[in-house]
């Protein structure tokens, strides 16, 4: 029987396998590079669509006004305007205002959501509660709820007359007005954290999940009882999910326009103008100010960009600086 030998690999001389050759790493770097982009193709088109475009829409018509010429009797026309729908926005104490507004709404609930949706999540997380299945799902179905019907359910509930609350409340001799001036703005902090507390609690909980048991058991196995664990241990390892959803959060109160939009029929205290969305929406559809609204947008999204950028910043700079002690 006769065998066959397999040609000796090549060598460099030093008895070492020569390395590829530079046709070779062009041809898998060439592969890498279609890959990633076969794999980032559907990422760009849908950044494109539905961010891209509409933005530089909205920048475009900012820089334009309808006008009438004629002394408002001919046909209405587009003309450039420059910054002045921007100046008439920046300028105007009803949009700074609703920028005030939203800054309030946000100092309040942004930390109420996540130390809430945290405590909640480390207390599913500890084994303290029980069925934590259940828990769960209890906690998340608020946010199932679409937004106009969670704020339509707590309108009900904020309406003298007919929240069964109210009437409750009454009957202890104790008259709160939901709707008045300084309770407005907590009533519909209450709605958003009630929607989207067990969203985040959800979020947490996985985050723990994924801490090593062994970090936990060696706190226990020091003297660490349940409540420093949680804090000292927990609590730190799941930072980036807390940036994450502070970050998510701190966009979407910007955004503030659903639940006030509702309220607004039952108090007076909420105008047409009450956050920059709602601004925007009656600028809009309300004036057919559609320069004013994107000059409107353009400033709100500069201002989401910034402090977003400010947060991811400020939590880049602490996490150098835990490194380095």
């Amino acid at each position: 029987m006769t065998t066959t030998a397999s040609p000796p690999a090549a060598s460099s001389g030093t008895g070492t396998p020569a390395p590829p050759r530079p046709g070779t790493r062009k041809t898998a770097r060439r592969r890498e590079l279609g890959a990633a982009g076969v794999l980032m193709t559907p990422f760009f088109a849908l950044l494109v669509v539905v961010f891209l475009i509409p933005v530089g829409t909205a920048v475009w018509l900012s820089f334009f006004s309808d006008d009438q010429p004629g002394l408002g009797f001919g046909p209405e026309r587009s003309v450039f305007a420059g910054f002045r729908s921007y100046t008439a926005v920046l300028t105007d104490p009803t949009f700074l205002g609703g920028l005030g507004t939203v800054a309030l709404y946000v100092v309040i609930y942004l930390p109420i959501l996540v130390i809430a949706s945290l405590a909640l999540a480390l207390l599913l997380d500890s084994g303290v509660a029980r069925l934590r299945s259940w828990a769960q799902l209890t906690l998340f179905l608020p946010h199932a709820v679409p937004g106009i019907i969670a704020a339509i359910i707590w309108l009900y509930l904020y309406t003298p007359g007919l929240s069964p609350v109210i009437e409750l409340f009454g009957k202890a001799d104790i008259t709160i007005d939901f709707l008045g001036i300084h309770t407005v703005v907590p009533s519909i902090v209450n709605i958003a954290v009630w929607s989207n507390l067990g969203y985040n609690m959800v979020v947490f909980y996985a985050a723990l999940q994924a801490v090593p048991r062994e970090v936990i058991e060696a706190s226990v196995v020091d003297g660490a009882g349940p409540v420093r664990t949680a804090l000292q241990i927990k609590a730190p390892l799941v930072r980036s999910s807390i940036v994450m959803v502070s970050m998510f959060t701190l966009i979407g109160a910007l955004q503030l326009f659903t639940e006030p939009m509702l309220l607004s029929q039952a108090t007076p205290m909420i105008s047409h103008r009450f956050s920059p969305s709602m601004y925007i929406y009656d600028a809009a559809f309300a004036r057919n100010n559609y320069g004013l609204a994107a000059a409107a947008s353009v400033v709100l999204l500069v201002v989401t960009i910034a402090l977003s950028y400010g947060v991811t910043r400020w939590t880049n700079r602490a996490e150098a600086e835990e490194a380095t002690r």
